[in-house]
């Protein structure tokens, strides 16, 4: 069976490696700029080579993998300042990512990446009268995405076409994980799977998560039973799944090659 391989852009201390590493997915590249950061990510991870500088990478030439993560900067998308949105001198980055994903796309004739996870604020969701998130939506979709008919973002959605799933929910990290945190701390995950249907299964499906107490049978049963209410409590208003308003599916055009 093929190992899962994943790269992580603006990689931070490494989160989304270390959460792959616990499933078996092996993380092969990062991208991120700060030194500090990097060194913590060399020290779990020796063996993952580093990219540096998003700006500078070409996604056709660094080795494709299964999963590229991402949590692009939030700052011009947040409640709290200026929000100049996607077109903010931080936030634009987000485009650089995007731009990777195609260029890996186009080089491997459409089988690497097959799944995409962005993470972001809550903010993503109102700013630039709300047509930001619109825009990640079609940058995701290479399509068009209509507003929904409330002119809002629901906490939990998915738009569906013919070749790629696009999924998203706020999860409040408040109810995930041990010790829980003391406040709200609310974030958009995105899933997209190319060429397949798998994205509301990967968010919307409640699983046990794996204890990081592996050594005490005790603590691995209290970790299921914890996992088992942040599932049902991450997501808060308007996360529950089966029906997916059918009003927002849109059918996609095929992705360029």
């Amino acid at each position: 069976m093929t190992k899962l391989t994943l790269g992580s852009l603006f990689d931070g201390i490494g989160v989304f490696p270390l959460a792959a590493s616990r499933y078996e997915i092996q993380p092969i590249w990062a991208s991120e700029i700060e030194k500090a950061p990097i060194s913590i990510t060399k020290r779990h991870f020796p063996n993952m080579h580093h990219l540096g500088d998003i700006t500078k990478v070409n996604g056709g030439e660094i080795p494709p993998v299964h999963i590229i993560t991402f949590g692009s900067p939030c700052q011009n998308l947040s409640n709290i300042g200026k929000r100049e949105g996607l077109t903010g001198s931080q936030s634009s980055l987000f485009y650089h990512a995007i731009r990777i994903i195609e260029e890996m796309w186009c080089a491997t004739n459409g089988t690497y990446p097959v799944i995409t996870v962005w993470e972001n604020v809550m903010g993503a969701f109102s700013s630039n009268n709300r047509l930001d998130f619109k825009a990640v939506l079609e940058s995701f979709a290479n399509t068009e995405i209509p507003m929904p008919d409330s002119q809002f973002w629901a906490n939990a959605e998915m738009v569906r076409g013919n070749d790629v799933d696009v999924a998203w929910r706020l999860l409040d990290a408040q109810y995930w994980g041990r010790p829980t945190l003391a406040q709200r701390r609310r974030r958009i995950f995105l899933v997209a799977d190319f060429g397949g249907t798998r994205a509301t299964e990967i968010l919307f499906k409640g699983r046990d998560l794996q204890s990081v107490f592996t050594s005490c049978r005790e603590s691995r049963q209290s970790s299921t039973i914890a996992s088992r209410i942040s599932t049902q409590k991450a997501g808060g208003e308007n996360t529950h799944h089966p029906s997916l308003s059918r009003k927002t599916h849109a059918k996609y055009s095929q992705r360029k090659k």
